[in-house]
Parts: C-alpha cells; structure tokens; sequence
C-alpha cells in the first residue's frame, strides 16, 4: 500500500523542504534552489497546496517580544470521557487564543495543552476563570518551561 509521501518525487520533497525554511521565497528564488524554471515550480507548489501537503503559510513571532514568553505544558483529565463530552471540551479548547496547541494523548491524562502567557499571574487567573470553568475538567497538571532548548517549525522528510 502506497504512503501519501510515496506520490512525491525528490523535486517535491526539495520544495518542501526549502519552503520550511523560508516559505517567503519568490516562485523564480524557489526555482533557482531547486534547479527548475518558474512555471514547473509553480505547478508544483498548486499541486502539493491542493493535495494538503502545505497546509498553511506563517510567520513565526517572537513570543517574549510579545509578552507571550511564559509557556506551560498543561496535563488535564476529564472526569469522563466519551465522544460527545471530547468533542465538546475540543471544541471550548479551539476558542482559547491561549492554547497555542492539543493534543489528544494516552496515559494518565487525556489531553495536553500548550499554553502561552505574559507571567505566572496572568495564567493563576487563567485557570480559575478559563480552564476552571469547563464542566468536564477533572484534573489538571501544570509544567512550567524554564527555557526553550529546541523548537523545530518544519518537520523532518
């Protein structure tokens, strides 16, 4: 059985890669890096952007500069899960501009939140009057980040 990455030859694997690190390179710059004229390239990049290969284009901010620097890992269980009580909390979750991420995980928790804030303070008040409120939160567990070691944007292929 074929893997949707199998359908990529090494042009299209070079121009992902490429646009992982600068994905405000010209069509004509990309080209150049990857060795080919302007209108193949563009093809390319409609076809990967079509199939979903590239989801999105983003600029990275600095979230220190920001006043966004304090980040925590945040474990929360829910007092039941079943399908309709995790669409519902998924969905509360997609409206908390602070939640930068979830992930529905295995263990002894259900879910893991990346949460961005200007300070400790700010996230206190950010449990008891946001994540506090959600009726299905059993528990919760917060991991605070004392420095970023690494932070990769792409992904490897």
């Amino acid at each position: 059985m074929a893997t949707s990455i199998d359908k990529l030859d090494k042009v299209d694997l070079q121009i992902l890669r490429t646009l992982q690190e600068n994905a405000r390179l010209t069509t004509k710059e990309l080209a150049a890096r990857v060795s080919l004229s302007s209108t193949p390239v563009f093809e390319r990049l409609k076809r990967l952007e079509n199939n979903g290969y590239i989801k999105k284009y983003i600029a990275v901010l600095d979230a220190d500069k920001l006043n966004q620097g304090f980040i925590v890992f945040c474990n929360v269980k829910l007092r039941r899960l079943n399908r309709d009580i995790a669409a519902a909390f998924v969905s509360v979750i997609q409206d908390i501009p602070e939640v930068t991420e979830c992930y529905n995980i295995s263990g002894n928790y259900d879910y893991l939140l990346k949460i961005h804030a200007p300070n400790m303070k700010y996230y206190q008040e950010f449990i008891l009057n946001v994540l506090g409120t959600i009726d299905s939160l059993g528990s919760l567990e917060s991991t605070f980040v004392m420095a970023e070691v690494k932070h990769a944007y792409g992904i490897h292929i």
